[in-house]
């Protein structure tokens, strides 16, 4: 008795063509091509262990923090914004007015 191979009709989120089991990486609920699986900002292949997505969009990790996590960084200077000058530590001499 010959059984038929079922074809999968699972397609990559990326490419939209057909993935089998053998190519198939599951991220984030939605399903690629390992070689589909890359950055959108370099398009380096990604792993699940290194990747980040962002609405749906992969990122490697450096490009994920470089594109939306410099706002949170305390090297960045935001222009127009008054900078608070620490006061001035009070001297060991204090003149008294008698």
């Amino acid at each position: 008795m010959a059984t038929l191979f079922a074809g999968t009709t699972q397609k990559c989120t990326a490419c939209n063509k057909t993935v089998y089991l053998v190519d198939k990486l599951t991220a984030d609920t939605r399903i690629y091509h390992k070689a589909c699986f890359r950055c959108h900002h370099c398009r380096n292949t990604l792993k699940l262990s290194n990747y980040c997505s962002f609405e749906g969009v992969l990122y490697c990790r450096p490009h994920y923090d470089q594109l939306f996590k410099r706002t949170g960084s305390l090297d960045k200077s935001f222009e127009g914004t008054p900078k608070i000058l620490k006061p001035e530590r009070p001297t060991s001499e204090v003149s008294y007015n008698n």
